[in-house]
């Protein structure tokens, strides 16, 4: 791979799935007619189901020529071919989140599109059992996903503490296992917040609550702020991941600060270049997942992105593609920014007239 010219290379690489009005027309799809999602019917007739089901397979082979392109690159490097957190491997770099769906069939769906291997689920009885008793951990293939209980809504380290024990205790009663071995009972996505308007980590709390857990027999993926110094302070105090956010939780921002991100990454990868760095919270859109696997982010969590988009499935679907994107481009190695132009073909054998010269 590596003996083969740029030209060569490039030149193998699919183009990427584009979807346009003119393609969504072509389509034979009567209103209605496979089946809508509730809010995310397409406001031009068509189910956005229908929709979905009818670019998915073009999307997904897309997708699995873009991977196997990626994967071939990076199977030489044993620091990128693989996302390891806590001596566990996983093939996609996409972690989603399960609130949030306008269903639980939305949910699994999504899931599906996203290619993840790992899913957050907050631990809480109302998000584990809904108004009719269903189970959100009955709509989860736990064969296929690693389960990340997170503790979303904890105001305290002390509360943080008992919700990530509580998340073990269910978990581990769980018959099967998650990807690559069982369920995460001893992992926990650690969320100390500090109010509800800005949903902002409390970092004292955050460092408090991760020496607890790691002292318990805990894994802890620590939600943290963009503040590198922070960020390096929780993984003293014994995180198996930081998580630094891209900006508020749901706000859909994106990354404001790449700076800061690239800060994050570069403190806590010193002399320690396989620890874990995971993109967390503000993702609206596609192109933010890209831009932070351009940082150099290791993975990107999500929920709202996907979950409150027009058509969950397919953002799902561009959200695995765009982590694919994003991880291709950082690796292959952006070009320098300059303040002037340079040229594409050499000034020699010009024939016109060229100022200055």
């Amino acid at each position: 791979m590596h003996n083969r010219s740029r030209a060569s290379v490039s030149q193998s690489i699919p183009p990427a799935a584009r979807i346009t009005r003119d393609d969504a027309d072509s389509i034979d799809i009567a209103p209605g007619s496979v089946g809508g999602v509730g809010r995310d019917a397409d406001p031009a007739g068509f189910s956005s189901a229908g929709v979905e089901r009818a670019f998915m397979p073009t999307l997904s082979q897309r997708h699995a020529r873009l991977e196997s392109h990626v994967i071939m690159h990076t199977h030489t490097d044993s620091n990128s071919s693989s996302l390891v957190i806590a001596e566990r491997s996983f093939r996609s770099r996409l972690i989603v989140g399960t609130g949030k769906y306008s269903s639980f069939d939305v949910m699994r769906q999504s899931l599906e599109a996203s290619g993840t291997q790992v899913v957050t689920v907050a631990v809480r009885r109302e998000r584990l059992f809904n108004e009719r008793g269903e189970s959100l951990l009955d709509h989860l293939d736990l064969t296929k996903y690693t389960i990340l209980p997170n503790t979303a809504g904890c105001f305290s380290a002390d509360d943080a503490v008992r919700v990530a024990r509580l998340g073990r205790e269910i978990l581990s009663q769980l018959s099967g296992g998650g990807a690559g071995g069982a369920a995460g009972a001893d992992w926990v996505k650690l969320e100390v917040l500090a109010d509800k308007k800005t949903l902002l980590p409390d970092p004292v709390g955050t460092i408090e609550a991760t020496k607890t857990l790691t002292r318990d027999g805990f894994r802890v993926l620590a939600y943290t702020s963009d503040d590198p110094i922070a960020a390096l302070r929780i993984k003293e105090a014994g995180a198996a991941c930081v998580m630094p956010a891209g900006s508020p939780i749901g706000s859909g921002q994106g990354v404001l600060n790449p700076n800061n991100i690239v800060l994050c990454l570069e403190l806590l990868k010193a002399g320690d270049p396989a620890f874990p760095v995971i993109v967390d919270a503000g993702v609206g859109s596609a192109s933010d997942v890209a831009v932070a696997m351009e940082l150099g982010a290791d993975a990107v969590l999500l929920n709202t992105a996907v979950a409150h988009a027009k058509q969950p499935v397919l953002m799902a679907e561009a959200m695995k593609q765009a982590t694919l994107a994003g991880r291709a481009s950082y690796l292959a190695g952006r070009i320098p920014k300059k303040l002037y132009a340079s040229a594409s073909s050499p000034w020699e054998g010009t024939i016109s007239y060229i100022p200055g010269e």
